[in-house]
């Protein structure tokens, strides 16, 4: 192995002040969460950096891995040297031949966070420059796009080396901002919405209305999917699914058509919040964007909220599909979300729904009908579900239906 640890550097935690320690502490617990599985990584955090000593554990699996966490700016696999000019001259020579250095262009760029260490940062870059073009034949110098680029970080503890900068995920650790629930419907919107909620440090729980036999089995193995897709960015994600068929059906009975999607729409609100509220979360978390349907017209919403408090989060308020679609592509759940399988929000969808619904009018529907009993009991009929990203014999529950 060329490398023997990864050095991660931080994003916007880097920014804040006294709590700092709070941020770092929650990134170590989910890097070791997520690489909970490599029994022989050892994990070192300071105020600065953070390292992942690996200990004979595969590189290129620990790293995928890292891509996803958040609150991760960049990482580097790096050798650890003792910080002794002639072993960081050998110790990056070894680096340079196992990366098969020969004919190639190469750059140094040293970093003295040290300001102890005696040596400059442009006094590195001659040395360590100087010594590698002449024990590597056909190595040569460039600064501007060389093939190589050998970075050499002098911190108080030792000095480390590498080759590689690999990009992270940015944003704050997920649990740095507390706790809310994602209304996860299954179509291409909300997964995109609870990705760049968990990027901005809230830990997620979803949510999902489930309408048998209007809804098949199928329809909830995709956001099982998704869910599982979303548990990437930490290891593990849990999913609510809720028995809504009672309700809808009630509904599109006592409802008039054109406020049937506003009074379903507010049901889910209700049953949502009563989530969160028992799972101590603080806020809820939409895929809405303004104007798309009919049902997140900034009326439909205004009347829609009047059920709860709670703060209603919209990652996607402002945003254009194309532009939801492009980070679903990235994100990878595109393809699972496009599954033609019908969820209950596009089921028994009325013809000419209300884009401009009335508070006053969907509290005079929802008189026609207690509606209370039924809301309990579908919160007491949840079926809760543990995804992880790793969990193999999840992915097979439903494998006899495909």
């Amino acid at each position: 192995m060329i490398y023997d640890q990864i050095l991660v550097r931080y994003g916007e935690i880097s920014t804040k002040g006294r709590n700092r320690g709070l941020f770092v502490d929650k990134l170590r617990e989910n890097v070791q969460y997520v690489l909970r599985d490599f029994p022989g990584i050892k994990i070192k955090a300071n105020r600065d950096r953070m390292y992942i000593i690996l200990n004979g554990e595969k590189l290129d699996e620990v790293c995928t891995r890292l891509k996803n966490v958040f609150g991760i700016q960049s990482f580097s696999p790096v050798v650890r040297v003792n910080k002794d000019m002639e072993l960081i001259k050998e110790s990056s020579l070894k680096l340079f031949q196992k990366l098969h250095a020969q004919g190639k262009t190469f750059k140094v760029q040293a970093r003295r966070a040290d300001k102890e260490f005696p040596y400059h940062s442009d006094e590195m870059n001659n040395l360590l420059g100087g010594h590698l073009l002449q024990n590597i034949e056909g190595l040569t110098v460039d600064v501007h796009h060389p093939d190589l680029e050998l970075k050499v970080e002098v911190r108080k503890d030792a000095v480390y080396l590498t080759c590689e900068v690999i990009k992270g995920a940015g944003g704050l650790p997920v649990g740095s901002s507390g706790k809310a629930m994602l209304m996860l419907s299954g179509g291409i919107d909300s997964p995109v919405a609870g990705y760049m909620a968990m990027r901005r440090g809230l830990l997620l729980e979803g949510v999902h209305f489930y309408s048998p036999p209007f809804t098949s089995e199928r329809s909830k193995q995709k956001v099982i999917d998704l869910g599982k897709k979303l548990a990437g960015v930490n290891g593990q994600f849990i999913l609510h699914i809720v028995p809504f068929t009672e309700i809808q059906q009630l509904i599109y009975e006592k409802v008039h058509e054109n406020y049937a999607m506003t009074i379903m729409r507010r049901m889910m609100l209700r049953i949502t919040d009563e989530i969160r509220e028992r799972q101590e979360g603080l806020a809820i978390v939409t895929g809405e964007s303004l104007g798309q349907v009919a049902s997140q017209t900034l009326d439909s919403m205004f009347t829609i909220n009047e059920v709860t408090n709670t703060p209603i989060i919209r990652p996607l308020i402002s945003m254009d599909k194309t532009d939801i679609i492009k980070i679903a592509e990235d994100i990878d759940t595109l393809e699972i979300s496009n599954r033609p399988y019908e969820d209950c929000c596009t089921i028994f969808t009325p013809a000419q729904p209300k884009t401009k619904p009335k508070r006053d009018k969907a509290n005079q529907y929802e008189t026609h009908f207690d509606f209370e009993p039924l809301l309990q009991k579908a919160v007491n009929h949840i079926e809760t579900i543990k995804l992880s990203s790793q969990d193999e014999n999840q992915q097979n529950v439903f494998a006899d239906l495909f």
